[in-house]
């Protein structure tokens, strides 16, 4: 049986960036659900949802936070040649992560929801279809700059180490 090879910096203590067969999934499972809640509210005898305004603008002011937290964070690994305390990349990473899965959910859920109500005569149809592409492409931004905030939490390797070590990273005091 062949076993990938590891690189340096794919020993224990390392995370791989999120897969993008991950994505897909959520934003299939997202696109299912909200598909379905159009029908489903409908069959239980309520009125289908209304796309609010809040929920949009919370998905947009999210994507402006991680996409600064992005900026940032390359500006003082890359560009500085500066370093992150361990504890505060691990957070940041482990923030980019979560935001990203939740990113792809609401664009799919958001563009499954669009999905219902194409050619549909209802008086708010119009409104609905576009709050909800509004908030599909807010999903897709949040998911985008998730996944730049991960792209900048990655440490560049030392170029002049020989044993793979990386920059970036508080020495070990001991």
């Amino acid at each position: 049986m062949n076993l990938p090879q590891k690189g340096p910096l794919d020993g224990p203590g390392s995370v791989r960036t999120t897969p993008l067969g991950v994505l897909v999934v959520c934003g299939v499972v997202g696109l299912v659900f909200g598909w379905a809640l159009r029908p489903v509210s409908q069959r239980l005898g309520e009125s289908p949802p209304t796309v609010g305004w809040a929920q949009v603008c919370a998905l947009l002011v999210v994507a402006g936070a991680l996409g600064w937290a992005a900026w940032t964070t390359r500006q003082l690994l890359v560009k500085k040649k500066g370093w992150l305390e361990p504890h505060k990349a691990v957070n940041r990473l482990v923030l980019a992560k979560a935001c990203a899965l939740v990113g792809a959910l609401a664009c799919g859920g958001y563009a499954g929801y669009v999905l219902t109500w194409v050619g549909s005569e209802a008086a708010l149809a119009g409104e609905r279809m576009f709050r909800s592409g509004v908030g599909a492409a807010a999903g897709l931004l949040m998911c985008v700059a998730a996944l730049l905030l991960e792209r900048a939490c990655r440490v560049p390797p030392d170029e002049g180490a020989a044993d793979g070590k990386t920059k970036g990273v508080e020495p070990d005091p001991a």
